[in-house]
């Protein structure tokens, strides 16, 4: 980390405090001066388009000149934004390019005391075709370390949380890195009331619709061009859930997606598949549940049955990691109250049919 008032360490700022300011007792000015070799416009933005980020997070005044940024407030305002420019310094120094998502999400963390941004933001899973998948939350940096370290992990959570997304990076690195021979990726055919029967076309164009999100986490992380060599030669399967009955699957990285509309049975059948060498990882979502005519979801139950064993392990993630547009988080959020007063409000609907009948 930068050192404060004292040797400058090298390729980080310096940061220097002065509790006596013209403004008064109660404020303190802190200075962090950049390094010579970093650009100011990487670390503040186009058109100072970050500074004003955390000019809008902070009640601090921060003036920039040349490469000194000064930091004048509260000592516990300023001290933040002390921290704040050294994580993201240190990001940038990194190579981890900085946006607005990027810059709000470090000052949370730091709101938060959780972990450090520079720990988080520059996790690099997987680089592929032109750009780098990093974890951009700490409960997916802590997903992501959880798949790194046990056999099999469930990633729960609303839409948009990367779930999947990461699981399939952490899957096409194993690969490349030779630690599996294979990826196997599965979903339960269960969509929104729809059954395979009544949709027109081949067994393959009915079931195509149901993977298709899979195939397309795919493209963005190989070769578009040597994934059918990859699917015929058996390194990547893509197929439904029912396909993996009565296998055992060694030496690969399984993930089961959509793993709310599997029943309790099929969640079994899933699991017992696991062979030496392979790792599991399961997602879904409990809130978005397809299965008919209010059918038990296998990944409800498995929590109850699997907690407490060794090697297994339940990530969850919230509103607070949906890294889709700012609207999407604010919609899993508004769901759950909604559900919330739902529950509430049924054991009075109950109590009062009763007295009606009676």
């Amino acid at each position: 980390m930068p050192s404060t008032g004292g040797e400058q360490a090298p390729g980080l700022p310096m940061s220097e405090q002065n509790a006596s300011t013209p403004k008064g007792p109660a404020q303190t000015q802190a200075k962090v001066v950049v390094p010579d070799d970093h650009s100011m416009v990487s670390l503040l933005g186009s058109r100072d388009e970050l500074l004003r980020v955390i000019e809008g997070a902070f009640h601090a005044d921060i003036h920039v000149r040349g490469n000194e940024i000064t930091i004048t407030g509260s000592p516990e305002e300023s001290g933040a934004v002390v921290r704040l420019f050294e994580e993201l310094v240190e990001l940038v120094s990194g190579g981890t390019p900085l946006t607005v998502d990027s810059v709000e999400r470090s000052i949370a963390m730091l709101r938060t005391n959780s972990e450090r941004p520079a720990d988080v933001l520059s996790l690099d899973i997987l680089s592929a075709r032109g750009r780098t998948i990093r974890p951009k939350t700490v409960n997916q940096k802590r997903y992501v370390d959880a798949i790194d370290k046990h056999t099999i992990v469930f990633g729960m959570g609303p839409a948009g949380t990367g779930k999947t997304y990461l699981a399939m990076a952490k899957a096409v690195k194993a690969l490349q890195n030779k630690e599996v021979n294979r990826i196997i990726l599965t979903r339960p055919a269960v969509e929104a009331g729809e059954r395979l029967g009544f949709l027109p076309g081949t067994l393959y164009e009915k079931i195509d619709p149901y993977l298709r999100p899979l195939y397309d986490a795919l493209h963005d992380m190989i070769d578009p061009e040597s994934i059918p060599r990859l699917m015929s030669a058996g390194t990547i399967e893509v197929a439904p859930l029912a396909y993996m009955r009565g296998r055992t699957l060694n030496d690969a990285f399984i993930i089961l997606d959509e793993a709310q509309n599997t029943s309790p049975e099929q969640m079994k059948m899933f699991l017992t598949r696991l062979g030496f060498g392979s790792k599991i990882v399961v997602t879904g979502d409990v809130t978005q549940i397809d299965l008919p005519g209010g059918q038990e979801s296998g990944l409800k139950v498995v929590q109850e049955i699997l907690d407490g064993i060794a090697d297994i392990h339940f990530s969850r993630l919230t509103s607070v990691d949906v890294v889709r547009h700012r609207l999407v988080s604010e919609i899993v959020d508004a769901y759950g109250k909604y559900d919330a007063r739902m529950r509430q409000n049924e054991p009075r609907a109950i109590k009062g049919a009763q007295r009606s009948r009676e």
